[in-house]
């Protein structure tokens, strides 16, 4: 291997699964496969998991959600409100399951988990549009759900992340329901792909710059992709950065070794530059995805701080 891996990153990656969305239908199949077992063995001791439907946004199908709610904690409780990765086109709320019985648990607090709609068969703006009609929800519905309508944090990983930044600013923008903070790990937030990362790691594990194109070219359309005109809702790194002010505070943690590490280090720049407080971690000798290895000690350690940050942010 040419690249610098954290050793026990590297000793993992024989065993981790090959990501190529060229064929979505493909990609969704063994992914729905190898998180079935997961899902079915993960220990969810102390918390109750309920699946509920909010109203779409209009004219569209009602957004499912799945609640994570620590059992006997008193509320009202603070909200996570996450949205996973997949580069835009693979993905469900099994993604991060275990992530979020470990937050529904360490930080007592509700987690739900939003099952967007996937591109390409829904591109921009209809992900963003579910994300933001579950959010709104969620907010209306505070008093029955014994929840804390100001006290929810957005969390996301990679086209997540992505989706949870365009939240963000969407929320802003219509008056939305208030984002107490923006947790933002291995974002997605540059459909154009110039930054030095992404034209460095063309052939980096599970995430490269050919399946970056395939992502953004299913998200925004065919010939889309990088042209003059494209919404900072849906890839925010082109937002100006008078359009990032009055943004929620932001962590946001990047992998050495990604193609996506150089737009994160931007936009945490960017927002400083805006006036927003920001927190921002590399992960050293890691690649995209390296969270799935949850024995390495630099994922451990990563981890320990993801929960200890979004403790602090939800006032916990």
């Amino acid at each position: 291997m040419r690249h610098r891996f954290d050793p026990e990153l590297a000793a993992a990656l024989p065993m981790m699964p090959e990501v190529d969305i060229a064929d979505v239908d493909e990609a969704r199949a063994a992914q729905a496969e190898q998180l079935a077992a997961r899902v079915a063995a993960a220990d969810a001791t102390g918390v109750d998991v309920t699946e509920v439907r909010a109203p779409g946004p209009d004219g569209a199908p009602e957004v499912p959600l799945r609640l994570y709610r620590p059992r006997g904690a008193r509320g009202p409780l603070p909200v996570v409100y996450g949205i996973h990765g997949g580069g835009f086109v693979v993905g469900s709320p099994d993604v991060d399951h275990d992530w979020n019985l470990t937050l529904c648990r360490d930080l007592t607090a509700l987690v739900a988990s939003v099952d967007y709609r996937l591109a390409p068969e829904h591109p921009f703006p209809a992900p963003l549009e579910d994300c933001y009609a579950g959010l709104c929800w969620l907010a209306e519905n505070a008093a029955e759900l014994d929840v804390l309508p100001d006290r929810i944090a957005l969390w996301g990983d990679s086209a997540g992340a992505g989706l949870a930044a365009g939240l963000a600013l969407l929320a802003r923008d219509r008056g939305g329901p208030p984002i107490r903070f923006q947790h933002l790990c291995s974002p997605a937030l540059d459909d154009r792909l110039e930054t030095p990362s992404a034209r460095r790691f063309v052939d980096t594990p599970v995430w490269n710059r050919r399946n970056a194109r395939l992502s953004w070219d299913a998200y925004l359309g065919h010939g889309v992709r990088g042209t003059p005109g494209v919404s900072p809702y849906a890839a925010p790194a082109r937002a100006e950065v008078i359009e990032l002010s009055g943004l929620p505070p932001a962590y946001i943690s990047v992998m050495e070794l990604d193609p996506l590490r150089d737009e994160g280090i931007d936009y945490a720049r960017a927002l400083l530059a805006a006036g927003v407080s920001v927190e921002l971690h590399l992960i050293p000798g890691a690649f995209h995805g390296a969270w799935a290895v949850e024995h390495a000690a630099v994922v451990r350690r990563a981890t320990a701080e993801a929960v200890a940050v979004l403790r602090g942010a939800l006032g916990r």
